[in-house]
């Protein structure tokens, strides 16, 4: 059994894609995940599986499109991979829930960083299949856009390491 983690995109953020955790969690049951949890209302699910990361996406990301009527978009990752991620984080001494890791299905193109717009003062880094950034004066009122983040999901680092330690268990 592998342990993965799956991140959820547009999922009970600003009242659009609502799912309940309990209705997640039973999604993931339904196509034989085992050991699952959730992890606040946000689309962050920890569990286990035989299969291959590519059936893992494709399957939630049927499940989820049967329920909402629309393309959900999923993250995938293996616990051993989300903790590669937070240990790469590039800004490690800035605030935790300033810093977010973008997650996206593929390699961030070389001058993904180049094509970004708006920026003020926040600091962005390519990490393996995510794009870093730390909002130094927060997101609320960042204008920050990165053409290559648009099918990502972010998750603060404070929500990284937290599942991070749920696979674990």
């Amino acid at each position: 059994m592998i342990r993965y983690i799956a991140l959820l995109r547009a999922v009970n953020v600003g009242g659009t894609g609502k799912l309940s955790m309990a209705e997640l969690r039973a999604m993931c049951e339904s196509v034989g995940f085992t050991h699952v949890r959730t992890y606040i209302a946000s689309g962050n699910v920890v569990f286990d599986s035989k299969l291959a990361e590519a059936s893992v996406k494709h399957k939630l990301e049927q499940c989820l499109e049967a329920y909402a009527g629309k393309p959900v978009g999923v993250a995938v990752r293996t616990g051993a991979q989300l903790a590669d991620v937070l240990a790469a984080n590039p800004f490690k001494s800035a605030a935790p829930n300033r810093t977010v890791a973008i997650f996206l299905d593929a390699l961030p193109p070389a001058d993904a960083l180049a094509h970004a717009s708006g920026q003020r003062e926040e600091e962005m880094a390519l990490g393996t299949r995510e794009i870093y950034v730390h909002y130094n004066d927060g997101m609320a009122d960042s204008k920050l856009r990165i053409p290559a983040a648009k099918t990502g999901t972010a998750r603060n680092m404070n929500t990284v390491a937290k599942l991070v330690e749920m696979a674990k268990e």
